[in-house]
């Protein structure tokens, strides 16, 4: 199919989503259940990555993994939000999907998008089918804790999404990123950190 021609019949099945809604073959209950279902499968799978992939200890000093950790977040395309060094904490945000870029935010849309469609269709039918990952007019809030630990310094990493501005379907913005995106973010996020600070993280 042409390239030109596919996207067209996307921008058309996203028109009929949008109308259908508005047109209330989707109820306002059944809108609030795709959202919800969404967002509880998301979290999970959220909370389960964080437990696995979201802190790191090295065998460095506090004030150097806070360095480091920031310098990685800068390079990877983030922007400084707020900082306490003597706490340790740091939180930079980027629009989204930063820190992907577009390859792998693709690699993300292919693996997640299926399961989110199948959520929605639960609730609102075939129109679920039709919904797509809207990036646009999202930031990546990531925030990184640093503390003191044994032999060094322990580093946690948290990510949230931020609303700058409605999605371009009108659809309700869902709470958690996908899945796939957030364990390779986490490893690209670590990797960085990895090369700032010189030395290998561990499981903490």
């Amino acid at each position: 199919m042409h390239v030109g021609g596919a996207s067209a019949i996307r921008r058309a099945g996203l028109c009929l989503l949008v109308a259908a809604l508005a047109q209330g073959c989707a109820s306002p209950d059944q809108i609030r259940c795709a959202i919800t279902d969404i967002n509880k499968e998301f979290q999970q799978q959220y909370e389960r990555i964080l437990q696995e992939k979201g802190i790191r200890a090295f065998n460095v000093r506090p004030a150097v993994a806070f360095t480091g950790t920031r310098s990685a977040l800068f390079h990877l395309g983030m922007r400084l939000e707020s900082q306490d060094a003597d706490l340790g904490l740091l939180s930079v945000a980027a629009p989204a999907p930063t820190p992907l870029n577009e390859a792998e935010w693709q690699r993300v849309a292919q693996a997640d998008l299926p399961m989110m469609q199948r959520l929605a269709a639960n609730c609102v039918g075939l129109a679920g089918w039709l919904l797509k990952f809207e990036p646009e007019g999202l930031e990546i809030v990531i925030t990184a804790t640093v503390v003191p630990a044994a032999g060094g310094s322990e580093i946690s990493l948290t990510a949230r999404m931020h609303q700058v501005k409605p999605p371009p379907s009108g659809m309700p913005r869902r709470e958690y990123a996908p899945p796939t995106g957030v364990r390779m973010a986490l490893d690209k996020i670590w990797a960085q950190i990895e090369r700032e600070l010189g030395v290998k993280g561990r499981s903490a």
